[in-house]
Order: C-alpha cells, then structure tokens, then sequence
C-alpha cells in the first residue's frame, strides 16, 4: 500500500483482498509477510501482493510457479497460446514463439469459447462445455490457436540434461525448457537457451476467424494464412504482450509492430 499509485487512491486492506478475490483472471496473489510480525491479519503490513505471471523484471520461477514435469504427472492437457493473423509470419520466421523483453511465454490450459461459457479443452473440439472454466491465458478474440507438445518438450530436456554435449544431436541441443504453472493456472516457460519455444514442438495451429484452416500440424507446416486474411494487429498489442512481432499475413494484410500474445 506503500505504492504511489495506489496509495493516491487511499483503498482499505478490505476493499484490496476483495479485488485480489473476486478478479475475473485471477491475476495477484496475497499472502502472509513472514519478514513481518503483527498482531492481527487486519494491519496492512500482514500482508504481501504479488502478480502471478506477467512480470517486466526478472524472478526466480521457481520461487513462485510450480514446475510441471513428467515425473509429477501435472502436464495440462491442453497447452495453447493465442495469437493474431498479422503476428504469424514473424512466428515462423523467428523458429517459434519468443519471449521478447517478458520474462515468460503465456499459455492458457483451454481456450475461452466465443460465448464465454464453452471452452476448447482438446486441439479439435471448440465446443466442449465438460471442462473448468479457463480463466487466464489468453485474449478472447484470439485468432490463431497454437497448441503446444509440452510431454515431447520435456522429453528432449530431460534427453539433453543427461547427454554430453558432444553427444546431442541437432534436434536436442540447446533445447531444455522448463515449464511452470502458475496459482491462477496460466502455463509460462521461458523458453530454450534463446527464449524461444520452436516450431517442432507446435502441436497444432488453426485459426478461429475468416475460415482460415490448419496451418501446422505435429511440427510440420500444413499451409500458409490465405490470401486476402486480413491480417491488423490489435488495439493494445502494437507494443508488449507474449512473445511475437508483427508481420504480414495475406495480400490484403496490414502491417504489425509489436508482440502480440
């Protein structure tokens, strides 16, 4: 509460728990100063705020997210990131998904349905309604849905950790990625050696507008965005976001300076 910002607005500890509880994408955290001792959990000083991703400056992952690994049996079923037509030539032409200046790539565990109550569980089924509610991850008017292998991500990890380095092979090298999942369940990674999560490791790409189709599939390229997809970045995603530039996307496509996410 110390924070210039929030402090001008003069809020009580009350009226901050409830809007850590009851935001819509879950996106902050309170918990217990432990460097603190007060009487009662009603003082201000009791307490801590955090965001749970999206952080400008670097934080050790492993002091906030839990680490989603083979050996714990906690790999989301579905790992996506949502992004735009006019970012995906860049996206191919960078080797895949970059963080850019973020500390993280952001992926949702399911895709938010175009009614908000069905969410896309599974990399062909935009109708399911079975599943939790996604709550943080992406941007509802996503247009390109990539889903991501993250169990072959881990494979080639745990294959590079343990093989020398004159023994790994092209596929391998320089490809360990670690994987996080945060309180609100978003899936972040920083990416491989050079903050990228490459294209081998797209499950999937397919796009939710204009009709376009499948455009990746199991690593490999399947088709390029049609010609005459009119392809703008989005208000809000000129400058930041998740890890892309802007690009052209179809005849009719407009330019992007940014990152979209």
């Amino acid at each position: 509460m110390q924070w210039p910002r929030l402090r001008s607005l003069n809020p009580t500890l009350a009226e901050i728990k409830d809007e850590v509880a009851t935001n819509a994408k879950q996106r902050f955290s309170m918990k217990p100063n432990l460097d603190v001792s007060t009487a009662s959990e009603d003082e201000p000083a009791h307490w801590v705020i955090r965001a749970n991703q999206g952080h400008s400056i670097a934080i050790a992952s492993e002091g906030l997210h839990t680490p989603i690994t083979a050996s714990d049996g906690n790999i989301p079923e579905v790992v996506v990131h949502g992004t735009y037509f006019a970012f995906w030539p860049a996206i191919v032409a960078a080797g895949g998904l970059k963080k850019m200046g973020r500390t993280h790539i952001h992926f949702g565990t399911g895709v938010p349905g175009d009614d908000d109550r069905g969410q896309v569980h599974g990399v062909g089924d935009e109708t399911a309604e079975s599943k939790p509610k996604v709550i943080s991850g992406m941007r509802a008017d996503a247009e390109l849905l990539i889903f991501v292998d993250v169990e072959r991500a881990l494979r080639d990890s745990a294959a590079a950790a343990v093989a020398p380095d004159g023994d790994k092979n092209e596929e391998i090298r320089g490809d360990e990625i670690k994987w996080w999942l945060s309180e609100n369940s978003v899936v972040l990674t920083e990416g491989n050696a050079e903050g990228v999560v490459p294209l081998k490791y797209f499950k999937e790409v397919r796009g939710r507008r204009q009709g376009v189709g499948l455009l990746w599939k199991d690593g490999e390229k399947i088709a390029d965005l049609p010609d005459g997809v009119v392809a703008r970045v989005p208000q809000g995603k000129g400058r930041g976001g998740g890890g892309e530039r802007g690009g052209r996307g179809g005849r009719r496509g407009g330019r992007g300076r940014g990152r979209g996410s």
